[in-house]
């Protein structure tokens, strides 16, 4: 949750990777589970796409 969170203040942490196909889309790690999300930075929004474990995230 708080790495969620700390999206908010910093939508390109250290460790997030840009999903290639996706102009705006990124991923963090949390453990096992991946969070993709969306960073808008004309409207200063995050939203989250999807969490998953990461054998599922991607399908």
């Amino acid at each position: 949750m708080a790495r969620i969170q700390a999206l908010s203040m910093d939508p390109r942490p250290p460790g997030c990777e840009k999903l290639s196909g996706h102009a705006d889309r990124y991923r963090v790690r949390q453990g096992d589970y991946r969070v993709v999300y969306a960073a808008n930075d004309t409207e200063r929004m995050v939203l989250i796409v999807k969490i998953g474990h990461r054998r599922e995230v991607y399908r």
